[in-house]
């Protein structure tokens, strides 16, 4: 048998059983594999890693391994300025697909102006697929989902409260700037235009006839917008969301 020596950094952690976290891991292994492969064996995902460093050289995933090697696996959350990252390019464009326990997130993604796919039949073949065909980034709480090889831009989504993912999603990917609301449908996705009331008329209820003259419609599903009750609880959370950024850089700087 060969022995590998691991020691997994920061939030890789993450996806090891409690005794192997923050600690060196002794792997005994028999058969020739690649660095990949025994680094999702252990549990952890590659598109969540940034830089593997075996003896002090960084390799990428295709690294054979050998006896005795000593292996530093990192995130993206470790900069390191000798590291060369093996992660893909970034994408020029932020896109998402998301898997079946996320449906909120989608919706605030959306909310916030992101292109987001979600449907709540997505079979895992087909998540990867739309994933790597469309060069979306994958979002899931399944990481045997994101261990699948066709999956190069993924993420796996720590928090279980809604309100605490979608700051986890856009600090993770540094979206907050890139946030405009109410550009998207919350149904489907599709671009919201602006519509003239009189065309709309006769789909209002009375109320909104009154109270309204702002309206936007899906271009893609039809579904119409206007600014009711919602809207103020939305841009309350919308608000909540952003704060929340300059808070956290805030405490940043005056830590």
């Amino acid at each position: 048998m060969s022995i590998a020596y691991f020691h997994f950094h920061a939030e890789l952690n993450d996806f090891l059983p409690r005794h192997k976290r923050r600690v060196k891991i002794i792997h005994n292994f028999g058969e020739r594999a690649s660095i990949k492969d025994m680094i999702e064996s252990l549990g952890v995902p590659h598109p969540e890693v940034d830089a593997i460093e075996v003896n002090n050289n960084y390799v990428d995933f295709s690294y054979i391994v050998q006896d005795g090697d000593i292996i530093n696996v990192y995130p993206i959350s470790v900069t390191n300025t000798q590291s060369t990252s093996i992660r893909p390019q970034p994408l020029s464009i932020i896109r998402f697909v998301l898997d079946i326990h996320l449906g909120k997130l989608a919706t605030s993604l959306r909310l916030l102006g992101f292109d987001t796919l979600y449907r709540n039949d997505y079979g895992d073949e087909e998540l990867a697929e739309v994933s790597h065909s469309q060069e979306r980034i994958l979002l899931t709480r399944d990481k045997g989902l994101l261990m699948r090889s066709l999956v190069k831009h993924g993420y796996y989504v720590r928090s279980t409260n809604p309100q605490q993912q979608i700051i986890e999603v856009l600090r993770r990917f540094d979206l907050f700037k890139l946030v405009s609301p109410f550009q998207r449908c919350l149904r489907c996705n599709g671009l919201l235009e602006s519509i003239a009331k009189e065309t709309i008329i006769d789909l209002l209820p009375e109320s909104v006839q009154l109270q309204n003259q702002d309206f936007h419609r899906c271009q893609n599903c039809a579904q119409i917008y206007w600014k009711g009750t919602h809207y103020e609880r939305l841009q309350q959370f919308i608000d909540e969301v952003l704060n929340s950024e300059k808070t956290e850089q805030f405490n940043h700087e005056h830590h």
